[in-house]
């Protein structure tokens, strides 16, 4: 097992609840770097969508994990891990500290709990639910994962493409649930043990939460987010794609291919990304590492980890 002795700082979070401000103050106080785990912000060219950190933020303080696959590419938790750790062995080793934030679940829990073992998936398998995706439809193939693998079909949501996907695909390789092989690879343990990690976790009142969300919903659709996406369809990068199914772009692909009104998009993105919040805490409260903190408590949180750091010494 890899062992990191160095401070490790995580700091967690729904969407438009305030990591990137708290991100600079903690950068600023304990001499960080950021590493972004984000599973939308390691594409290029898809900026706006991800709320990505602009040219500003990034020459106030060095940013990882940003713009590092094309869109048409596929960046796994597995992806993540590893360039996660290479990154936190780059910054440690110039004597500054890696502070991990964003707002992937799935991320985090591979990276303190244990990475899911790759389980190969021939071609053939999957080119089957490819098949039976266009003829079914993505629900009735939920429906199918809910009767193979209950587990995971529960704590995927519905509209989840590449997941519910990926759940039918490996136990239809494996003949096992992926909710089972996750279950072994938790027995298993970690492949890598953090001795200094302090990780905080960013709550706030509903309703001032999907206040923010509406008004960030605005301002992407303010920036240009449909032209985003219209550029990327231009340089080649279709709605097919994992990455054009994400929160914004899907519903951006969606405006321009099925003809509904721009008011009616930009309702349904203000309300899916509420519901992608709520299911963000969901897998966070699952996290036994973080401390809970509102999302103002900034001098709170510097405090405790100023405190974290005089014990460890």
């Amino acid at each position: 097992m890899k062992s990191i002795e160095q401070l490790v700082l995580v700091l967690v979070g729904p969407t438009a609840i305030g990591k990137t401000e708290l991100s600079f103050l903690l950068a600023e106080q304990f001499n960080c770097e950021i590493i972004s785990m984000d599973s939308v912000q390691v594409y290029r060219f898809m900026d706006i969508g991800s709320a990505k950190p602009g040219r500003e933020e990034r020459k106030r303080v060095r940013h990882h994990l940003l713009d590092i696959a094309d869109p048409d590419e596929q960046y796994t938790a597995a992806n993540f891990v590893r360039d996660c750790l290479l990154a936190v062995d780059d910054i440690c080793s110039r004597g500054k500290t890696p502070l991990i934030t964003g707002g992937t679940g799935l991320y985090l829990s591979c990276l303190i709990n244990g990475l899911f073992e790759t389980i190969h998936v021939e071609d053939e398998v999957r080119e089957q639910i490819k098949i039976a995706l266009r003829a079914k439809g993505l629900a009735a193939l939920h429906r199918e994962l809910a009767t193979v693998d209950p587990t995971s079909a529960k704590r995927i949501h519905p509209n989840d493409r590449q997941r519910v996907l990926r759940g039918l695909e490996i136990y239809r390789a494996t003949g096992i649930p992926w909710s089972e092989h996750l279950r072994q690879q938790k027995e298993r343990g970690p492949q890598v043990r953090f001795s200094r990690l302090y990780c905080i976790g960013l709550e706030c009142e509903r309703p001032l939460l999907y206040r923010r969300i509406d008004q960030r919903t605005e301002q992407m659709l303010d920036q240009g987010l449909v032209d985003e996406v219209t550029g990327l369809r231009k340089m080649g990068y279709g709605p097919e794609l994992s990455s054009m199914q994400s929160i914004g772009y899907r519903h951006v692909n969606k405006y321009l291919d099925d003809g509904y009104d721009l008011a009616s998009m930009a309702g349904d993105l203000a309300r899916d990304t509420r519901r992608y919040a709520k299911r963000q805490m969901t897998w966070f409260r699952r996290q036994a590492c973080l401390h809970w903190y509102d999302r103002q408590e900034g001098k709170s949180i510097v405090n405790d980890v100023k405190n974290f750091i005089k014990k460890e010494r």
